[in-house]
């Protein structure tokens, strides 16, 4: 029995073993972005050969179905530190020196202002009022100038 197991074992770990020799299907963990081993998209393709870190040797993958990738993308944008012109855009001439100059603009200038309106002059109020204001003597409710028919 224990001869059994022992062949089963060595039998289960030769064949996982012998199974990196093969090819593999590359298939991208995400949608859309692509796998790229020596500037070629290898997604969807079919890779043999032995390639990693795992290996002491170095063998050159050989990749069947894959589609050359551009180092640098075309994104339809003029980005200056890809080092190329932009495709379109107006064409600097620069003028000669020794050229007839149009005459100067007239000057222009315009200005704002705001301010308070000036406010009529009050007596001034004393720096220690009196502690009781005399009223005016009448009526409170205003009815001093009224005829007296009309008063209550």
């Amino acid at each position: 029995m224990r001869i059994a197991t022992a062949l089963a074992i060595l039998i289960g770990t030769a064949s996982a073993s012998l199974a990196s020799e093969g090819f593999e299907i590359v298939i991208p963990q995400r949608p859309g972005v692509p796998v790229v081993i020596n500037g070629i998209d290898a997604s969807y393709a079919v890779v043999e050969g032995q390639y990693g870190l795992g290996r002491g040797n170095y063998m050159q993958p050989q990749i069947y179905g894959g589609r050359p990738v551009d180092p640098e993308p075309y994104v339809g944008h003029y980005y200056p530190t890809l080092g190329s012109k932009p495709g379109y855009g107006r064409m600097e001439i620069e003028p000669p020196a020794n050229r007839k100059l149009p005459k100067p603009a007239e000057s222009y200038s315009r200005s704002w202002g705001a301010q308070s309106q000036m406010q009529p002059a009050e007596p001034p109020v004393p720096m220690y009022p009196p502690a009781v204001i005399v009223a005016p003597e009448g009526d409170p409710r205003g009815y001093d100038n009224l005829p007296r028919d009309y008063r209550r």
